[in-house]
């Protein structure tokens, strides 16, 4: 296969997989996002590798691309950014738990939980996502794959149904960003500061 078709069929599976996502599931987790922030809850948000990338983007997206300039402005923070938190817990306790004991330092009934995991079954997401459940917080995943266990416990599931990690991060970033500038527009008469 040539160059171009290679390209052609990447383009083409990032359309496919877009064209085929529930945009309910889109819109009710643009809801329990604005819902925390009107309720002053944290969105905490994690994942591994590009799916850890993609977390930190998001976080980034929400506390300056969004809040900047806000009165009222969204509390979030990306789990997996805190390196020395993370690597004491793999090392003292377990990998599976990094997320999870962070959570318990911080989460509440009304905070948002978000994992993503390009497989769905990432031990440390699943584990954080039950605790999340027990708390009695709002749990999204943003899935890939055939969507895992993550697919399932989360309330609300954003599944890029595709056997490629690649193509799932790309949409996990395109879902975000859309949500992103949905939240834009809905908030642009806010006050600002």
């Amino acid at each position: 296969m040539d160059r171009d078709k290679r390209i052609d069929k990447y383009f083409e599976s990032v359309c496919r997989i877009l064209d085929g996502l529930s945009r309910e599931n889109i819109s009710a987790l643009t809801d329990v996002l604005l819902s925390a922030r009107d309720n002053e809850g944290t969105i905490f948000v994690f994942g591994n590798g590009g799916s850890g990338a993609n977390a930190s983007h998001i976080c980034g997206d929400f506390i300056k691309g969004i809040s900047y300039g806000l009165e009222k402005r969204f509390r979030i923070i990306c789990l997996n950014d805190n390196i020395p938190a993370l690597m004491a817990i793999a090392n003292d306790a377990s990998y599976e738990d990094i997320f999870v004991e962070q959570l318990k330092n911080f989460l509440k009934k009304d905070d948002v939980v978000i994992g993503i995991s390009g497989s769905g079954n990432s031990r440390n997401i699943v584990k954080a996502l039950e605790y999340a459940n027990k708390v009695g917080a709002k749990t999204a995943a943003l899935c890939g794959y055939s969507g895992g266990i993550i697919k399932n416990i989360a309330e609300i599931s954003i599944h890029a149904e595709i056997d490629n990690m690649e193509v799932a991060e790309d949409i996990h970033l395109v879902v975000a960003h859309c949500i992103k500038n949905i939240i834009i527009e809905e908030l642009k008469n806010e006050a600002r500061c």
